[in-house]
């Protein structure tokens, strides 16, 4: 019986500290999210797709809401050049955005490294860690936020654990990158996230 009163004391703590888990991408639409650019944002066979356009210019796709506190899955798949982000507690100006981004990049360009765009540039980038990153082929990412403290994972692997004055002072939307340049192409699916309290 006292193991069993642990147990139910634990999963009280597990859900007062942790709302309930949501779905940011329904797999039909764009309902919820804003595009930022020109560049191409669009739903095909259930699969949330982002393509460099003619302009091929930074482009984002952000929640309409804000998310402070959070823990948040995603799967991705590149194809082509394959370079994106998922940037968190970020802002968007046009297509000038402030905030960090959870670098998803090609292959050796550091992917589950945290990036402060229009700032301090590279934060932290994964150590001997390249090799995770399954390139062509679905990958599983994980990022936790909580107050000044960030944590990434790939597949399974802890990519980062850091902390950041500036970090814990901020908050803002998630949002999805295409990188300039051109001829890039990323798929998304069962992008879910969990807000801490």
């Amino acid at each position: 019986m006292k193991n069993i009163g642990i147990l139910l004391s634990l999963s009280l703590v597990t859900l007062v500290g942790c709302k309930s888990e949501a779905n940011l991408f329904n797999g039909k639409d764009l309902d919820g999210w804003q595009v930022y650019g020109t560049e191409k944002w669009y739903v095909e066979d259930g699969l949330l797709v982002a393509e460099s356009g003619p302009d091929a210019q930074y482009g984002y796709l952000a929640t309409e809401k804000k998310y402070e506190d959070f823990e948040l899955e995603v799967e991705f798949l590149q194809e082509a050049d394959g370079n994106s982000g998922v940037f968190f507690r970020s802002d968007i100006e046009g297509t000038k955005i402030s905030g960090w981004q959870v670098e998803v990049a090609p292959p050796d360009l550091h992917t589950g490294g945290v990036y402060e765009s229009y700032g301090r540039g590279w934060l932290i980038k994964p150590e001997d860690k390249e090799d995770v990153l399954n390139y062509g082929d679905w990958n599983k990412m994980k990022i936790r936020v909580e107050g000044d403290k960030v944590q990434t994972w790939l597949n399974g692997k802890e990519m980062v654990d850091f902390s950041d004055e500036k970090i814990g002072d901020a908050n803002g939307k998630i949002a999805l990158q295409i990188h300039d340049g051109g001829g890039i192409k990323v798929f998304w699916r069962n992008i879910k996230i969990k807000e801490l309290e």
